[in-house]
């Protein structure tokens, strides 16, 4: 939206008799007073102001107003990034209304969008980023959470909702800055952040990060390191090209928490690791090529090209807590590890133009995307004492030093899979009149799966097996404006996830056939842009699972079956800005009802999920509040709130069930501008000291939230 701003033009005496008034006094009687001069020029409205961002390309790939988006969109901007001291996602989605987070085994993130746990749902400048590690936020210029199913947009998976991440660029505005942060349990990190100028026609950007640190729980430590240089290359107010390579790497020790007792997680100190700490290593290393290629045509048309090429090295390693505490007070020890090696190669072409039928005003793109993805997973299990698969230890010290001996065993995996993906699409924003639009699109992918079990001799069915799924993504919305500033939408989607989905582990020679899970979505929603820096929004959903395969009670060892049964309806309210020049907030409430509308069955009676069951990891009620208050242009603070009410660790079952208990924490902040190029802030996590459990992987697997922790940063611009 473009808007008029007017200024005044004083003569020059007026300003010189201003500039000097200090040193050489002037006499009323000699400036001449002339009349005042009105100059209007149009002005671009800025894309974020403060927390609020007002524009996002990622969810139709058009620079769209996010009030007219029919779909639940939150935004967490540079300014909000750097004032919460955010480093990872998951620390992102703590004031996300509508997404929680799980363990994910202590060595990846693990999310849950309305309900639908995922941990392959993660983009970066809407490319799939599709390996399972912690992204770190050092070269991120904002990210964008997209909520409900995306595969119009997207392709497969993205069924509950998406991570977008957008990445900083080479730009002509001159930036050197270091960013220096310490804070409790040893955490130290540096950031650099240097964009320069080449010349006129091409820019070059420089981001990179180190960080070492231990943690509240014994032993547990991380270290990882970045860089990621840009350039970006305009030869023409037309064109631009935008060349990137990052190198990241990650090692920290896989933390999977503690084990239960009864129907709760055990009590026991929040710092006391289960199973052995030094035994259990994850490292991650990722090397990216990106280029984006994009130009104006003299009709308009906008063609834009991107291509991604990674690859991922992952290995973890667990000697973790498999079971509950016993009424003997011992705990059951197991260990394996897992290697993935994974290169993925994408390449997305969108033209983007505008036409007319009548009064209706159209912007559309067509686009196709080209994607290869080739993965060998390695996993072997730990024998203790190179015996047994497990040992049982006293909950008084609930670790284990016994050697352990790594092999193979059962049906541990070493498989080879490719995966290539064709998919065309179609996408209609239409523009009525000023009060009505409409948004309409549909996606054909076309994803082929070649898997190979190396275990295997060839003879058998399993050895190498061979899916297509042809997947059609419809898209439709529709959007009132009764005002400029207020929308009221409604959505419809529909988006699948393949037997060779998510990590490519759910494939067997039993499901090959089945058909994809599909997931189907309606939204009702209000956008009110209060200000131009404060926005609400409000969302009514309901989002259902359906095909769901699951063993066959009858014959659980060989047979799959076909169910649907699983939903969530829910309200999400969102606010993000100012409530005042000096009051910034970003926060909300959601309601989530998810549950297994039909029984589940299982191998065992005892393990049959019965209908009505709720989702595990996904509280009722959950609300959050950043407040930041500015006393001064020095100085200013900050109260956040985080509230959820208790909820399953893992779905359950007629004979078990773990509950995690609800909690309330406070987080706080102090910030001071000391000058225009230095600011420095004081973020405290927890200032309460609050007992609570953060998330679970299982019953058995849940990590204590972190003690009242602080963390102090400098931040400085040359």
């Amino acid at each position: 939206m473009q808007h008029t701003q007017s200024f005044r033009m004083r003569p020059l005496a007026a300003i010189l008799g201003m500039v000097f008034a200090s040193t050489q006094p002037v006499l009323a009687e000699e400036v001449q007073t002339l009349p005042d001069v009105n100059v209007s020029g149009v002005k671009e409205q800025p894309i974020t102001n403060g927390y609020v961002t007002k524009k996002s390309s990622t969810s139709t790939k058009t620079a769209t107003d996010l009030i007219d988006i029919p779909q639940s969109i939150t935004v967490f901007n540079k300014q909000q990034m750097k004032d919460q001291a955010v480093q990872n996602l998951g620390d992102i989605v703590r004031y996300t209304p509508g997404v929680g987070a799980a363990q994910g085994e202590g060595n990846r993130e693990t999310f849950l969008f309305r309900g639908l746990a995922s941990t392959a749902d993660f983009f970066q400048d809407g490319v799939r980023d599709d390996t399972q590690y912690y992204r770190d936020l050092y070269n991120i210029e904002r990210v964008e959470i997209l909520k409900g199913p995306n595969g119009m947009i997207f392709g497969r998976g993205g069924a509950g909702g998406l991570i977008n991440r957008v990445t900083k660029e080479a730009n002509w505005d001159t930036l050197r800055e270091i960013g220096l942060q310490y804070g409790s349990f040893d955490q130290a990190r540096g950031t650099v952040d240097v964009n320069q100028a080449i010349n006129d026609v091409a820019a070059f950007r420089l981001n990179a990060m180190y960080e070492d640190g231990n943690s509240y729980r014994d032993g547990v430590s991380l270290e990882r390191k970045a860089i990621n240089p840009t350039v970006t290359i305009k030869p023409s107010d037309k064109t631009k090209i935008v060349v990137g390579l990052e190198y990241f790497k990650d090692d920290r020790i896989a933390d999977r928490g503690v084990a239960s007792f009864g129907n709760r997680p055990v009590d026991t100190n929040r710092s006391t690791f289960f199973g052995n700490a030094k035994q259990s290593p994850t490292n991650t290393e990722l090397t990216s090529f990106n280029v984006s290629f994009e130009h104006l045509f003299d009709n308009g048309v906008t063609l834009k090209n991107r291509t991604r090429y990674a690859n991922y090295n992952k290995f973890y390693q667990n000697v973790f807590a498999n079971g509950p505490v016993t009424a003997a007070g011992l705990v059951r020890i197991d260990a394996y590890n897992n290697a993935t090696d994974r290169q993925n190669l994408i390449n997305q072409t969108d033209l983007i133009f505008n036409w007319d039928t009548g009064l209706i005003k159209h912007e559309s793109v067509v686009g196709v995307e080209l994607g290869r993805q080739r993965t060998s997973n390695f996993r072997e299990t730990g024998f203790f004492n190179n015996a047994t698969t497990s040992v049982n230890v006293p909950l008084s010290d609930p670790t284990t030093n016994a050697p352990i001996t790594w092999r193979q065993n059962g049906s541990d995996a070493d498989n080879y899979v490719q995966n290539d993906t064709y998919a065309a699409y179609f996408q209609d924003q239409m523009k009525f009149n000023d009060q009505w639009s409409a948004i309409a699109g549909l996606r054909y992918d076309r994803f082929n799966t070649d898997f190979t079990n190396n275990r295997l001799a060839t003879t058998n069915a399993n050895h190498n097996i061979k899916t297509s799924d042809d997947l059609f993504s419809p898209r439709v919305g529709l959007i009132y404006k009764p005002v400029d500033n207020l929308s009221v939408y409604s959505s419809y989607t529909i988006s699948y996830v393949p037997r060779a989905g998510e990590q490519l582990a759910s494939l067997t020679a039993i499901n090959k056939s089945f058909d994809p899970e599909k997931y189907n979505n309606v939204e009702v929603g209000v956008k009110w842009d209060y200000s131009p820096a404060l926005s609400l929004t409000a969302a009514v959903y309901k989002l259902e699972r359906n095909k769901i395969a699951v063993a066959d009670p009858a014959n659980p060892t060989t047979n799959q079956i076909l169910v649907d049964g699983q939903q969530t309806k829910g309200v999400e309210l969102g606010i993000n800005g100012k409530l005042t020049d000096a009051w910034s907030v970003a926060g909300g409430y959601a309601y989530q009802d998810a549950e297994f509308t039909k029984t589940q069955p299982n191998a065992t009676a005892a393990n049959v999920i019965p209908a009505g069951a709720d989702v595990a990891m996904v509280p009722r009620h959950t609300f959050s509040l950043w407040n930041r208050y500015d006393f001064n242009e020095v100085w200013g603070a900050a109260l956040g709130v985080i509230s959820r009410t208790e909820m399953y660790a893992a779905a359950p079952t007629v004979s078990t069930s773990v509950t995690l208990p609800g909690y309330v924490r406070l987080d706080a902040a102090v910030f001071a501008q000391v000058n225009k190029d230095l600011r420095v802030q004081l973020n405290i996590e927890n200032l309460l000291n609050k007992d609570y459990y953060l998330y679970a992987h299982n019953n058995n697997n849940t990590t204590p939230g972190s003690p009242l922790a602080a963390r102090l940063s400098v931040i400085a611009n040359f």
